[in-house]
């Protein structure tokens, strides 16, 4: 789907519409010392055998998550499209 690189959107500290670059999210590390990633790691050690998780079947396609920036006060605030995609690509509006 093509997403436009620069929109206009609503910007609750200009308190008017202003001209927003959009970027796609993208998630950070993941934490090695959470409860899950400790729980994981102690069941694989030792004998017990490989730790499995129940098969889920997943889905091919995410509603990918935007982040807009503000140009004049650099704020940023997260959109979704509410479809499935596979493939984004921003188009110079």
């Amino acid at each position: 789907m093509n997403v436009p690189k620069v929109m206009k959107d609503y910007c609750k500290k200009c308190n008017s519409h202003t001209e927003h670059k959009v970027k796609l999210f993208k998630t950070n590390k993941m934490r090695t010392m959470s409860m899950g990633q400790r729980r994981n790691q102690e069941k694989k050690s030792g004998y017990g055998g490989k730790y499995q998780f129940t098969a889920i079947v997943k889905k091919q396609n995410k509603r990918p998550t935007f982040v807009m920036e503000c140009s004049t006060c650099k704020t940023k605030h997260y959109f979704v499209i509410p479809k499935r995609m596979k493939k984004v690509e921003f188009a110079a509006s």
